[in-house]
């Protein structure tokens, strides 16, 4: 039987490797990225020029947003451009809806409880999960804080 090499694999891999346009994805990135953030900020101008305040429309474009992502993950649309946009499409909030709505679509055939309802949360439920918790860490500390700094 013959023995795993860890750097002989290592060169192996490396000789058969591609390189990684990294100037390209780094331009998609930051250009689909952007595209997405400046629709945000096109859709806060309409929102507040319908009437609403700045933090209803804040809210409104993050509700918007969630909404477009998770219809475009719906059809298809949404893996198609994060392929070419990689983190352009993670960063803001419609790569938060595309990781709760992607593997619920991936499980919708295991029916609508056990497969949407129990595999939605998957990918998002320990962000959801670890998020909640610092918040609390955070809080407790910072009231800590500032019971000693009054």
């Amino acid at each position: 039987m013959q023995r795993f090499d860890k750097e002989k694999y290592a060169a192996y891999a490396n000789a058969r490797a591609g390189r990684s346009p990294v100037l390209k994805n780094f331009l998609f990135a930051f250009f689909i990225g952007g595209g997405i953030c400046l629709l945000g900020e096109l859709l806060f101008s309409l929102y507040a020029y319908l009437g609403l305040s700045e933090r209803v429309s804040g809210m409104t474009v993050t509700v918007t947003l969630i909404f477009l992502s998770a219809i475009l993950t719906a059809v298809g649309v949404f893996d198609r451009l994060a392929r070419i946009a990689g983190a352009g499409t993670l960063l803001p909030v419609t790569g938060f809806s595309n990781a709760v709505v992607s593997p619920a679509m991936d499980n919708k055939s295991e029916g609508f409880v056990m497969g949407v309802g129990a595999k939605m949360f998957v990918v998002a439920g320990p962000v959801l999960v670890f998020g909640t918790a610092a918040g609390v860490v955070l809080g407790v500390v910072t009231y800590i804080v500032s019971l000693f700094s009054s």
